[in-house]
Formats: structure tokens, sequence, C-alpha cells
């Protein structure tokens, strides 16, 4: 069929889809807004000329580019049937656009190859633009699907990549380099996104920051196998890309059998803050998205681990109770025969010699205080040593004959079994039927390694992580208001995909708040504070055994889902008054901290961090400077703010007064002082922006808190 080039414009991007002669439409632009435009006469603006040594049709960056199209880049879609059929090509059959809506689905065929193709792409009222393909076997025999792939097209003036890398303990640390000609590829095959996984793969305009500078990026919404590209090359234009990685036959289209990629978002801004900023107004507008509070937490591990005294348990809770805290959370070692981390996964019981009662006890001290009651459950995996794996090795996701290496003495359970995906369905729904639990913390804590369904010996993960999806979703439907959280390793499995059946992520198994300010500021480039787990750790962080003041580690972890995962049973009175301060602070500034705007500052200097949270009507705002090194300038010189409004009279104060002057300083600072005075400075949002304040002169590993309220 015929149809004309379609503009898409939604939430301040615009997206520009332009007819090919050989299959789906052209990508010929993906952007800011273009306003009233006539998208044909754009599109003829973007066509190519033939040059010499080329094909004679010059090679577009389609929805789905394909080598018979002329493409010679990474393909769209990589698949035969029995080793024949390996190059369809598309014909479009139907467009269906309604005027206004910023979405389209669009139906190719190829009836030679028989094959059906669904392109579904559109705009979200923040201005993401989201990709999702469904691919269908029309054919009478079998096709396997080896890889559908979903792109995204750069802006000319893309120059540097940025992406996280990482390890437990370490994850989303960020790393840079050049775009250059070629495939830049992050791919991650152990069946969860994984530590070192990219949160997002962006590129844009050389030095791109936080605050300025064109920037693109994609994120992929799936917690199993997975790739994100950034390529270049000398005959097309550069573009990111992103899809799931399959195993060989793992997934193999039966006629009229169909399989649909994950859904691939992409974002621009002018700076990463107005980029990240559209992934959060979008997260915040879904319906699922939690809506009240979110309850200030403890949670028992790093308090007492394996050591679950019923007394000691109920003394934890008295003292959380009193500093404000409103959920409690047992974690680890409450299930039968778990007395450390070696055995008893899978046996999801309720251990008498422990809890002779029940969990009633403990249950009943915590709500009694007025606290929630939440519960550590880690459904995927199983102990070799668990009455589970004795009864059910098949349960196992295995080769045939053996077990996979082990990775913290244990294996993982197959979903995709129907018999165990039954097993933990049905014990999950148990404990949380007969108890008053209001959260889960869902845990993950290994790689995937030769993830093969025992009964076939065919790959498993794929099966594994949509069995994954459904459990989460009935478990969900039984349980009306039930909150989850994602937990792997930590953060090994922090993705879109997950997060549209949980209500928050545990950001990193690291509380060391050093680690923390990086950990925390490049997941935020997808997830929004209110769904990222920060914790004030102990006196000395038990994952780096470096030692840090309670302001400091109170001080970075306020901006997001609070919580304390220390022993505070035999807290000094001083200890106890400061996390007071901090817990009364965090929920008096808690709703704009869960719904205001992110931002980061961009500053020379490596060792100074400055970021805030401004409120959605932008007259009140919340920024922590740290010092994570000694400075390089001394006095550090001026901080500016950005996301203030320009035209707003701000009171320039300390969020905590009783912090006085922290630091080293040998005389006080003047707008320090003013607002201890009780005469705080009243500055403009422009001058804020423009000028600045001068940064207090702090030690190393100190923070201050700085509220921002209109005048």
């Amino acid at each position: 069929m015929t149809f004309e080039p379609l503009h898409l414009s939604r939430g301040g991007t615009s997206v520009v889809l332009e007819p090919h002669p050989h299959g789906l439409p052209a990508l010929s632009y993906w952007g800011p807004d273009l306003g009233a435009t006539d998208p044909a006469a754009l599109a003829a603006a973007q066509q190519p000329q033939r040059v010499s040594g080329g094909i004679d049709v010059p090679a577009r960056l389609t929805l789905l580019p394909l080598e018979s199209a002329g493409w010679q880049g990474t393909p769209g879609l990589t698949g035969d049937r029995s080793g024949a059929r390996l190059h369809p090509r598309f014909t479009v059959v139907s467009v269906d656009c309604a005027p206004g809506s910023g979405s389209a689905v669009i139906e190719a065929r190829d009836d030679d190859a028989g094959l059906a193709l669904t392109a579904h792409v559109g705009l979200t009222a923040s201005g993401l633009f989201t990709q999702r393909l469904v691919l269908t076997n029309t054919g009478d025999d079998e096709y396997e699907v080896r890889s559908l792939t979903l792109f995204f097209p750069l802006h000319h003036t893309a120059a540097e990549v940025l992406d996280t890398t990482g390890r437990h303990l370490r994850e989303r640390t960020p790393q840079r380099h050049a775009l250059t000609a070629g495939t830049y590829s992050r791919t991650s095959r152990r069946g969860r996104p994984g530590a070192d996984a990219t949160v997002l793969l962006a590129a844009g305009a050389p030095g791109f920051g936080f605050e300025h500078g064109h920037v693109q990026g994609v994120h992929l919404a799936w917690s199993g196998n997975q790739q994100v590209l950034a390529e270049k090359t000398p005959a097309g234009p550069a573009f990111l890309a992103a899809g799931e990685v399959l195993s060989p036959r793992e997934v193999v289209l039966a006629p009229g059998g169909s399989y649909a990629t994950p859904e691939a978002t992409g974002s621009w801004g002018d700076g990463l803050n107005e980029l990240s900023g559209r992934f959060h107004r979008d997260l915040r507008a879904r319906p699922a998205h939690p809506q009240r509070p979110r309850p200030v937490t403890l949670n028992t591990w790093e308090a007492v681990y394996f050591d679950l005294d019923l007394p000691r348990l109920t003394a934890l809770a008295d003292r959380a109770a009193s500093l404000g805290v409103e959920r409690f959370v047992l974690d680890d070692g409450w299930f039968r025969g778990r007395r450390d981390d070696t055995s008893s996964l899978g046996d999801w019981y309720v251990d008498g010699t422990v809890w002779p009662d029940g969990l009633a006890p403990i249950i009943d001290h915590v709500r009694a205080l007025g606290m929630e009651f939440g519960l550590w459950f880690e459904p995927e995996m199983v102990n070799p040593d668990s009455d589970l794996a004795r009864s059910h090795p098949d349960w196992i996701l295995r080769p045939e004959g053996r077990l996979p290496l082990p990775g913290r003495q244990q294996q993982v359970l197959n979903l995709g079994h129907p018999d165990a995906y039954a097993y933990i369905l049905e014990r999950l729904d148990d404990i949380l039927s007969t108890n008053d639990i209001a959260y889960v913390k869902w845990d993950h804590n290994r790689d995937l390694l030769e993830a093969a369904d025992a009964r076939t010996g065919q790959a498993g993960v794929h099966r594994h992580v949509m069995a994954l999806y459904r459990l989460l979703d009935e478990l969900r439907r039984r349980h009306p208001g039930l909150e989850i959280e994602s937990c792997a390793s930590g953060g090994a499995r922090v993705d879109l995909g997950i997060l549209a059946r949980t209500d928050r992520i545990w950001t990193s198994d690291c509380i060391d708040p050093i680690e923390r300010l990086v950990n925390q500021k490049y997941t935020g480039l997808v997830v929004p504070p209110e769904l990222m787990g920060m914790h004030i750790g102990g006196p000395v962080s038990h994952s780096t055994g470096r030692a840090h003041t309670l302001p400091f580690r109170a001080g970075t972890a306020v901006f997001g889902h609070y919580g304390i995962e220390w022993d505070i049973s035999d807290l000094t009175a001083a200890e106890y008054g400061i996390l007071a301060r901090y817990v009364d602070l965090h929920r008096s500034w808690r709703s704009d901290l869960h719904r205001g705007a992110v931002v980061h500052a961009d500053l020379a200097d490596p060792a100074m961090d400055l970021r805030g949270i401004v409120s959605e009507d932008r007259r009140r705002a919340l920024f922590g400077y740290s010092l994570t090194g000694s400075s390089a300038s001394y006095p550090p010189g001026p901080l500016t703010f950005p996301g203030l409004d320009p035209g707003t009279l701000y009171t320039v104060e300390p969020a905590v007064p009783e912090e006085g002057h922290p630091g080293n300083g040998q005389s006080p600072l003047a707008w320090l002082q003013s607002a201890l005075d009780g005469a705080p400075l009243r500055l403009s949002g422009r001058v804020l922006a423009q000028a600045g304040l001068q940064a207090p002169v702090l030690l190393p590993e100190q923070t201050l808190l700085i509220a921002f309220r209109a005048a």
C-alpha cells in the first residue's frame, strides 16, 4: 500500500516515519518537537543521494532494516526455516494512526517468506519514544527467530557515548568514549541484566552533561538476556538499537505462532536531566505507580543477619518505631532449615524451631507499633541442600546429566516448568494469605549459567523470565496492595520490565555512601528516586570497610525511598537524635522528593557533587552538596543550582540547622550564617543558577543539605 509520511508529535517530541519502497518505514527524524510541519517535505529533505561504489538504492534506517532493502549494518531480523528463507522483504499492508494520538500500528507481510510483522510505535505524554515488534509465522513449517531488534536514529551531532558498567557492590559506574565508525555493543547473557548491565545507552553532542548538550538514550524493558548497541557506518546514519539476546532454538515459532519483542524506549534532552525527567514523568503517570508516601523502612539484614532472636527483633522494632520508621522487613533466615546461606532455599515454610508460634509474634508486635511488616523471599533460587532440590532435581535449570557451576551455593529454579511454577505460587500465596504481610523483598542472588530446561535440553531463559512476569502479576492479583521490591544481588536486575511489576528496586548491596552517590546518580537516568531503595548503613560499611559519619550516611540517602539497614538497638543519645532528625527531614520533604524533578549540576571538580529535587510547582527544592575527596580549589568556589524557577525569589537555608557550620572553614560562611541567625538570604532562581552560592569548605566525605523555599 502507499501512505503519506507520518509525523507523530507528543510530549515535546517528534518522530517522522517515511514510506520505504522495500520494507517498513524509514525513521527520518526523532527529537525535539518540530511543531506544525509538512512531513512529506521533511522526508524529501532527508533523502540521500546515490553514491559511487554503493547500492543503487541508498540504505535507510527503517523500523526494521534488512539486507533485502540494501541495509548492511546490524540487521533488524535474523532467522530461518531450516537454514532457508534467510532474507525476508516486508511490504506494508496497513497503517493505523489516529490523528493527534502520537502513535501508529503498522502491519507488514512477506507471503513468500511466510512472515507477518506488526510494529507498534508511539510517543508517551512525557515524550518518550516507544517501540515494540510482533513477528508471526504465517507459513506451514517452523520458523526460528534468532534476533529481532529495535532501532532509534541518532542526531547528526552525536559523537560521544555514555553507558554504565559495574560488578556486585559497584553497579552502574559511568564510562564514556567517542562514537566512532563500527559497532559498540553491551550484551548480557547472565539470564538477568546483571550488575554490569547499562541501565541506559546514550549518545550525544561532544561533552554533553546533565545540564546541557543534546543527548539521546535507549533502554530495553527486559529482565533477561539483552543487547543494546550504538553503531555508525560511512554509508548510513548513526543509531542506537536494543533487543533480547536469544540462544539457538530458544524461540521457534510453530505455524501461527508469534514472538513479541520487549519494549524499547528512547528519550532525549538538552542534557541528561531533561532526558531522565521524561522517564520519571512517564513512570509516575502509570496507574500502578505507588501513590501513597513511600514508608521509611528498616531492613534487618545488616542489623542481625541470620541471628533471628525474637526478643532482639522486637527490641529493634521498638527502636525503629520510636524513630519514625514505618515498615519493618524481616530478611533472610526465617524459613525451614535456614541457618546460613548454604542450604534450604526453596523450602518456603516457616521454621518451627525458630518460630514455634509461626511469624505471628513478630508480625503482631510490629503491627501494634504502627508499622507494616515485610518479608524476604528468593523464589527463583534453590540450594542443592534443600528438600525441594532433593525431591525435584528436574525443576532446576540445568543441562542434561549435571548441574551448572554453583553461585552462592545455589542453583536456579526453572519457573518455565509448570510444576515448579505452581509450587512457588502456592507457597508464597499461602504465606501471604496466612500472615499480615504488606511487602515482599524479592531477591535473585546469582547469574544464570547453562540455563537449559532439564526436560528438553533447550534454552530456558526466555521462558523463565516470561514465567517470572506471570508469577508476579498473579501474586499482585491475589493480594491487592502488596508491594514488592526487586533485589538481585543488589542492583543486578534494574529494568522497566521488572519495575512494571514491582514497587522499587534495591540499587546495590553496597550502602557505602561514596559508592551510592555514583550508583544512585546513574540508576536515576531511568528510575525515579521513589523507586530506588536508599538506606542508612552502619558506621563502618560492611562491603567496603570505610567509616563515615552519621550525617554523611543519612544525608546522601535522603533523596530516595528512605530506609535503615543497621543495628540501631544500642544507639547513643547523640546518634539517636541525629538519626531522628534525618528521618523527620525526609518525611517532611517526602512529597516533593518523590514527585519533583531530579537535577544534577555539572561541576568541574570530580570531588564535588551537587544534586537536588525541585518540587512540581518549583516553589521548593532540596539540594545536597557532597565532597567525596579533597577539593581542587580551597575554598572551593561557587555552586550553581539548576532547575529552579528563574523568576521566583527563594530563601536559602540549611535543611538541618543543627549541623551548624560543617567542615573546617576558618570563618563563618556568610550566607549560611545569615540563615542560622534567622535572616536567610533571598535570591532569585536566576541568580542561583547563574551566580550561585559560595560552597562551604567541607572535609572530604561530608554533605550539606540546602533548602530553597519561595519567599
